[in-house]
């Protein structure tokens, strides 16, 4: 008997690919911060220096 499986004709994914996915599943060590909160440090520490240097510098 026959077996009617069809071929694919696409090829494997591309080899870049595959590597961001597999970066993206490894475990790194360190301190581990939310985007979003990294975020608001940042905008809020150049409201801070930006109120001081308006209302301190003469």
């Amino acid at each position: 008997m026959v077996s009617r499986k069809k071929k694919k004709d696409t090829g494997p994914m591309p080899a870049a690919s595959a590597g961001l996915l597999r970066f993206f599943e490894e475990e790194t060590e360190g301190v581990k911060i939310r985007p979003e909160l990294l975020v608001v440090i940042a905008v809020s520490m150049i409201v801070v220096s930006v109120l001081a240097k308006i209302f301190f510098a003469g």
